[in-house]
């Protein structure tokens, strides 16, 4: 939804950032998340004064008493006493904004601003009030984040890295979140599939006439004119849930969601395989893409996982089958390695999602499609706890719309649209061709390949014949060519 002209600016700030001696992504994110939020709080307190003033209620402004600290006040400030004012008065305000407990108060703990010169700042700023956030709807705002984090390109030393938005949006439309569903990711990073699983609610309940189509054919304007004020309130604070082991991610998940609109976000910076993580069944939906290396200390582990490994991305799939109510559902990526692997480990994750869940599909990715972040191949798993496996959908994605090198620009080929008609109408297709893009196979053949979930144990190969010359004919072809040799040396000899 992002025009040039915005995006323009956007670059311009990483640039700026870059320049000024902040090269680490996080760092860079962390910091312009701070701006912005400075930004949006003046903007959020005049909105909530002019809406007092309409309806008569008592205003008292988030500022009151501490005027120095709103940005309209503290931007105009020289660049020998900008840095020093953010620095020493307008970020110990945010800290103890709201009291203990409170959003700001969580948001802020512990934080620090580094921007480390006057003239990155004030750059900064110039770029902010450029892009006139204010007058933005909810939709451009969160894709400003959006596009903001489009620029996280470096996976963390734990195999973290953010999810494309276009992956994270048809895993959500296979999902299907509706507002009875209580959502979490358990190791949500930028909150990526919270925000989009959010937006997916309010498109459901918006009114066809008010959804509008960017210029990339992109919808938004979700107004959620179909749910009253005590469904906006409980979607906003009730249904969304997140967890993240780094406390940096956590910051920028909470803005992130945040700039969407959801004021009061559940994010919390906590290890969801440890000990400390106590949630059992009480989930209707997840949705993750949780690290895909690492390893977690016996002793700081959870009480409650059967399956004996330390790999993170065996654990976190029976973390999220623990989580889930009965007839609760659940959305993930996985390396391929976990679909075939044939550790004892990975063989128990794999028959409990087929016989303690029923294992709906296994959708297998292309390598390219985390690319530049990583080069290995994923798949997406989406199961249902409680009811046993008869058969499962096998799908072969070959292209995801962008081109699986590095450089990851737009092409046509795109199977992601033909997956969600798929998904959908997979029973009533009941696809059995194994040498197409997707088909069925039996629980009772998946058990004699040893529990085997990779598309490749299953698909038909389809060999083209290659004709290959004849040696008779070869020489002959041979004897030709001498012939044509021998008369282009005469013709030179003669000239």
């Amino acid at each position: 939804m992002l025009d040039a002209q915005l995006k323009s600016q956007i670059n311009r700030l990483w640039d700026k950032f870059w320049s000024g001696g902040i090269s680490n992504p996080l760092q860079a994110i962390e910091q312009m998340s701070y701006l912005l939020f400075m930004k949006r709080l003046e903007d959020e307190d005049i909105a909530r004064q002019e809406e007092a003033k309409l309806s008569g209620e008592k205003f008292t402004s988030v500022f009151n008493g501490n005027e120095e600290c709103k940005w309209s006040k503290w931007t105009e400030l020289p660049a020998d006493k900008i840095l020093e004012h953010v620095r020493d008065k307008v970020f110990p305000f945010l800290r103890k904004l709201g009291g203990e407990g409170s959003l700001y108060s969580q948001y802020m703990k512990d934080s620090s601003f580094s921007i480390p010169t006057p003239s990155l700042l004030i750059e900064a700023v110039k770029i902010i009030n450029d892009m006139h956030i204010k007058e933005q709807n909810r939709d451009a705002q969160g894709d400003i984040y959006e596009y903001l984090l489009a620029e996280l390109t470096t996976a963390g030393k734990n195999g973290q890295f953010r999810t494309p938005r276009h992956i994270i949006k048809m895993m959500v439309e296979l999902a299907n979140p509706d507002l009875d569903d209580r959502i979490c990711d358990p190791a949500c990073g930028t909150a990526g599939f919270l925000v989009s699983a959010y937006e997916h609610i309010l498109k459901k309940n918006t009114s066809k006439e008010f959804i509008k189509k960017d210029y990339e054919g992109n919808e938004y304007n979700f107004k959620a004119d179909k749910l009253n004020d005590k469904q906006i309130e409980m979607l906003k604070k009730d249904v969304l849930w997140g967890f993240d082991i780094d406390q940096t991610m956590v910051r920028i998940s909470l803005m992130n969601l945040m700039m969407h609109g959801i004021t009061k976000p559940n994010i919390k910076q906590l290890n969801t395989l440890s000990k400390r993580y106590m949630d059992l069944n009480c989930f209707d939906l997840v949705l993750a893409n949780p690290p895909f290396k690492g390893s977690i200390d016996e002793s700081d582990m959870g009480d409650n996982f059967r399956v004996k490994t330390k790999k993170t991305e065996l654990l976190f799939l029976e973390l999220m089958f623990n989580l889930l109510t009965a007839g609760g559902r659940c959305a993930v990526i996985v390396p391929s390695g976990v679909l075939f692997g044939n550790s004892k480990s990975h063989k128990d994750i794999r028959k409990l999602l087929l016989e303690r869940c029923r294992l709906d599909a296994v959708i297998s990715m292309p390598s390219g499609v985390f690319k530049p972040y990583a080069g290995v191949s994923t798949a997406v798993l989406f199961f249902t706890k409680g009811e046993a496996t008869k058969k499962v959908w096998f799908y072969n994605m070959e292209g995801d719309g962008f081109t699986l090198d590095d450089k990851r620009t737009k092409t046509d080929k795109n199977d992601i649209p033909d997956i969600q008609k798929r998904f959908k109408d997979r029973e009533k297709e009941n696809p059995t061709d194994r040498k197409g893009k997707c088909f069925f196979v039996d629980l009772l053949e998946i058990k004699e390949n040893d529990f085997d979930l990779s598309i490749q144990k299953y698909k038909d190969i389809e060999y083209e014949e290659v004709k290959y010359e004849t040696p008779e004919k070869l020489k002959k072809q041979i004897l030709e060519l001498e012939k044509e040799i021998v008369k282009d040396i005469e013709e030179l000899e003669i000239s």
